[in-house]
């Protein structure tokens, strides 16, 4: 039986509330005080969470560099956190009460925090997503027992063995991270599009990223999603293989975002948009090819993530060993931080919708809960735009990155996402 569970209806209605008040507070804004990318921030600090993740190199090279003393936020902490749940307890907290103000978090947290689904006693915590950190270097790891069996991008060829398991009355134990998280989200596409119920045929687990090597070499899960650096070193164990990188499902699919909460950012425009700037800057910083190498040394440091530099190097580079006899140079698949012109940093609205829909596919999140208004409730491109221009950088992305394309041929469509849920054969919507 799948540990996760789908949540209360009365949750959603308490959570319509949160959203209202949340769309009244930014109404009531002063419209200007966004374009005030050059004044003086009302704090110097904050706490940011961060997980032992990859994807939260910005994070780490912002402090590391300098940028966030640059823009005038030099008392800038950036805490380790044990889990997602970890995270979003401290995120409930607030740093007043010893918890944190934002932080490097999984998209759809923002969503789920701010309806209240994911929150004890169903409580909203209003959040934003300011800006992108991440596309791409998520990967879909399995038991090395299984590298004969053809599984990769395909999952079909798991689902007469786990059959076969679950008959003989074995549990099939699945991991990801955190409910309704992208590495949940991750997981059910790949195992649906192969034929594989996520919710009848596997029981899905969570286990925190920096735990999952550990727990695969002792037995206690057939297969896991999560971020670099722990596929690779699951790889360079010989422990288990990645059957796919999540790039190929999805190329250039967002992840992890720089989230905080709202009444932080309501209270502290001017900081906000420092802390962005910064964030940016160490994003095109993390993209330049000539600092790979300096950036796995630094992240990987004791302080940080305490994982040798080969576990994380040569998959930012594009360099994936799969460790079922492929080793393939996939430049296409490296993790992105910037982009050509922010393109990766900046955060689309269309992105969070996939994010919604995909949560009301596997009952997270009621399927006539307004899509438009969670997302504009919480995405916070206004201020990615402001930020951008304290930069000296002159863009424009607008809402939509377009209709969106998987490796099964599924297409999602921004502007008419019921046609991409009646598509889907497999779901579990409430």
């Amino acid at each position: 039986m799948s540990l996760i569970k789908p949540p209360s209806r009365r949750r959603f209605l308490q959570a319509s509330g949160a959203l209202a008040t949340m769309a009244a507070a930014r109404i009531a804004l002063p419209g200007g005080a966004w374009a005030q990318t050059t004044a003086t921030p009302e704090v110097t600090g904050c706490k940011l969470g961060y997980i032992a993740l990859t994807d939260s190199a910005p994070l780490i090279i912002a402090v590391e560099k300098g940028f966030f003393a640059k823009h005038g936020m030099p008392d800038v902490l950036v805490e380790k956190q044990a889990s997602w749940g970890a995270t979003r307890d401290n995120m409930a907290l607030g740093s007043d009460s010893g918890g944190i103000d934002g932080g490097h978090i999984l998209r759809p947290k923002v969503h789920l925090y701010s309806t209240g689904s994911v929150m004890q006693n169903s409580q909203p915590l209003p959040m934003y997503t300011l800006l992108n950190l991440n596309e791409d270097g998520q990967g879909l790891s399995v038991r090395q027992e299984y590298a004969d069996s053809g599984v990769g991008l395909d999952s079909s060829p798991l689902k007469d063995i786990f059959a076969a398991r679950r008959a003989a009355g074995e549990e099939i134990p699945v991991a990801m991270t955190f409910p309704g998280g992208t590495h949940d989200l991750w997981m059910r596409y790949w195992l649906a599009a192969g034929g594989i119920d996520p919710t009848s045929e596997v029981d899905l687990i969570v286990v925190p990223p920096p735990q999952m090597v550990a727990n695969m070499k002792v037995g206690n899960m057939e297969a896991f999603c999560v971020g670099e650096p722990w596929n690779e070193q699951l790889v360079n164990q010989n422990i288990g293989f990645t059957a796919a990188t999540t790039g190929e499902l999805w190329a250039r699919h967002p992840e992890k975002v720089l989230g905080m909460r709202a009444d932080w950012v309501d209270a502290n425009p001017n900081a906000t948009i420092a802390v962005m700037m910064a964030v940016m800057e160490a994003q095109m910083w993390c993209d330049l090819p000539e600092n790979k190498q300096e950036m796995a040394e630094i992240i990987g440091r004791r302080q940080w993530y305490n994982v040798p530099v080969a576990d994380i190097v040569g998959r930012i580079q594009g360099q994936i060993n799969y460790g079922n006899g492929r080793n393939e140079l996939r430049p296409e698949l490296a993790m992105k931080f910037w982009g050509e012109n922010g393109e990766t940093s900046y955060p689309w609205k269309s992105l969070d919708a996939w994010f919604i829909t995909e949560n009301k596919r596997w009952g997270y999140l009621p399927g006539d809960l307004d899509t438009a208004a969670l997302v504009n409730a919480t995405n916070r491109s206004d201020l990615w735009l402001a930020a951008a221009a304290g930069l000296g950088l002159s863009v424009d992305f607008g809402d939509s990155r377009g209709v969106e394309t998987f490796f099964d041929g599924k297409t999602f469509d921004p502007a008419d996402p019921q046609a991409y849920l009646d598509a889907q054969s497999i779901k579990a919507m409430v």
